[in-house]
């Protein structure tokens, strides 16, 4: 019921109560690729009335959902809006690694397309994008610029670098006659810093407005001269040609700007400036919050039917066997239980955190996670979370061989009455049971794309439906998660099962906890580093720390579900083998492929 909720309520909010119709395009380009995207059509957009026309872009290793605050808000000020998923994301073709520009990143094709259409004013077709999704549109414009015909007339970049400077290196204005918008974001993770020769930060991106490369910008290319400020609107007759240029600083975080209220207002009051929107609706009058808590909802019911279908299927003649008879209730533990039980948690935590920074600062590793080098690793960062989880889950089985022969077995343990022996054939049972379940979960996740267009989802955490070419990524990556889950759900259920205060539902949360603690641990630390200091930690670079904002739920939120179906089977395997399978899907069809 949630996910039908989900389903429907966000549909209302992207479709404007039924007045904006959508539609799931894939269409082979003029760079030969196969494109995905999100048309969004306002019915005021007529060929007796052609409307204006934006095409928005999400940033790297995510996909066109991630552009919903832009789209839902340009939609119903009567923009057709066109949501890519760049080449190598969602359900485009996979992006091979010598031409990371093609077709401006599949941008400018997606120009091309919106502007033949007979709804569409082709005098008034902007780009936008977030991340990489700006580059895409940098891109775009330079590919523009050696058309024959010059279609993009307004460009608002968000999070990247605008381009200020000409082969030579000298300012230049090189977007023409366009108008063009930035966002610096004063805590953006990688842009908007200035350097010395050596390569040393001389200024961070708070201070980026300040800087030579901002104020060339605001001047249209020329030098910098009288100082220029932010949230301005400047202008300049280029070839007879009014242009505008402004620039926003807010104080806000990279991966923050696609659901920040303040940049989507920035964004929709520069396309109305700029390209008239036909439907007046003040900037800051928003409601595209109403589809995040729509789609969170699909994300709440999506892990309550992990379980309670488990729990069904327990119920049938295919997996009865499965069924616990009896589940011991939680054990009470001595002071010497809760030593091991506290200090394995604290150690647990430490080496989470500490292996993460350390693997992401391996040369070989982080080749292969930026498709630095060629590799036979098609989603380059979810294998890099991959390696990690399996270092982890390596890790557990240590801690837990030594507690059981240093304590458990010297009380009384007995590893097969918990049931971390199962036998074979249980564990094939185990593992068909998971399967099950994993297809029948992202069977809603079809239903709600199939038939209302949307997916479950809040800010970075993600579920949505996938191309076939995906199941195979995820059983590239599907050992990885397997070595963790199954040892984290072993040692949540068969190790750490005690009564704290009396309670097991307080163990459990205190698990969930502790499971997720080394990640927030590193985002406390990065953030609270980079709002004192301007910059982030030394040695630990800035999508690393923005990786970490979904796992920290999944990882929560995994130790929940494992204890609730341990409950239900004596058995530690089947949430594991679940786990992993829901996270390795989860985690491709929302990342970029790459080839070579």
């Amino acid at each position: 019921m949630l996910c039908l909720i989900s389903a429907i309520g966000a549909s209302a909010v992207q479709t404007a109560a039924g007045t904006v119709k959508v539609k799931d395009l894939q269409w082979e380009t003029s760079s030969g690729r196969m494109l995905n995207a999100l048309l969004f059509v306002p019915e005021g957009a007529t060929t007796d009335a052609p409307a204006p026309a934006v095409v928005v872009s999400h940033g790297w290793w995510n996909n066109r959902e991630m552009q919903d605050a832009n789209y839902v808000e340009l939609a119903r000020r009567g923009f057709v809006v066109l949501s890519i998923d760049m080449y190598g994301h969602g359900n485009s073709e996979p992006l091979p690694a010598d031409e990371l520009a093609v077709g401006g990143t599949g941008m400018y094709d997606g120009v091309k397309l919106v502007a033949d259409l007979p709804y569409v004013d082709p005098e008034r077709i902007g780009v936008t994008g977030h991340s990489n999704g700006a580059r895409a549109a940098n891109f775009s414009v330079a590919l523009d610029n050696a058309a024959d015909e010059e279609l993009i007339s307004a460009v608002f970049l968000v999070d990247n670098e605008a381009m200020y400077s000409d082969e030579d290196g000298a300012f230049a204005n090189l977007y023409g006659t366009r108008d063009v918008g930035l966002i610096a974001d004063q805590y953006d993770e990688f842009f908007f810093r200035s350097y010395d020769a050596e390569g040393n930060v001389l200024t961070a991106p708070r201070d980026f407005a300040e800087t030579p490369n901002a104020q060339s910008f605001l001047n249209f290319g020329a030098e910098p001269g009288e100082q220029r400020d932010v949230d301005t609107v400047y202008t300049e007759t280029i070839d007879g040609v009014e242009a505008i240029r402004v620039l926003h600083t807010p104080a806000q975080t990279h991966p923050w700007t696609p659901i920040s209220k303040y940049a989507v207002a920035d964004l929709v009051e520069f396309f109305d400036t700029t390209l008239e929107a036909p439907n007046e609706i003040e900037p800051t009058a928003q409601v595209w919050q109403l589809k995040e808590f729509f789609t969170a909802l699909g994300l709440i019911g999506f892990g309550i039917f992990l379980v309670a279908f488990t729990r069904a299927l327990l119920q049938s003649r295919a997996f009865a066997g499965l069924r616990a008879t009896g589940v011991a209730p939680a054990r009470l533990a001595g002071w010497k239980g809760h030593g091991w039980f506290w200090g394995g948690l604290v150690v647990s935590a430490a080496i989470s955190a500490w292996s993460y920074i350390w693997l992401s600062q391996q040369s070989w590793l982080t080749a292969i996670t930026h498709n630095a080098v060629p590799n036979p690793v098609p989603t380059g960062s979810v294998f890099f979370i991959g390696v990690w989880a399996a270092f982890n889950g390596v890790a557990a089985v240590v801690i837990m061989v030594l507690s059981y022969y240093l304590f458990g077995r010297r009380n009384g343990a007995r590893l097969r009455d918990l049931g971390i022996f199962p036998g074979w054939v249980k564990l094939l049972h185990s593992a068909a049971l998971a399967l099950v379940v994993t297809v029948a979960a992202f069977g809603l996740v079809f239903l709600a794309d199939y038939f209302f267009k949307t997916d479950f989802r809040l800010w970075v955490i993600a579920l949505k439906w996938f191309p076939q070419d995906k199941i195979w990524y995820a059983f590239f990556v599907l050992p990885l998660f397997l070595i963790y889950f199954v040892a984290n759900s072993v040692a949540l259920n068969v190790f750490n099962r005690f009564t704290l205060a009396g309670k097991e539902w307080l163990n459990t949360a205190v698990l969930a906890l502790f499971n997720a603690l080394g990640p927030i641990v590193l985002v406390a630390a990065q953030y609270i580093t980079f709002a004192v200091s301007g910059d982030l930690i030394p040695g630990f670079g800035g999508i690393y720390s923005i990786w970490l904002f979904p796992v920290i739920v999944i990882l929560a939120v995994s130790a929940v579900i494992s204890r609730k179906i341990y409950r239900e089977t004596n058995n530690p395997y089947v949430a594991g083998f679940l786990n992993a399978a829901v996270v390795a899907v989860m985690s491709v069809s929302n990342s970029l492929v790459m080839t070579y």
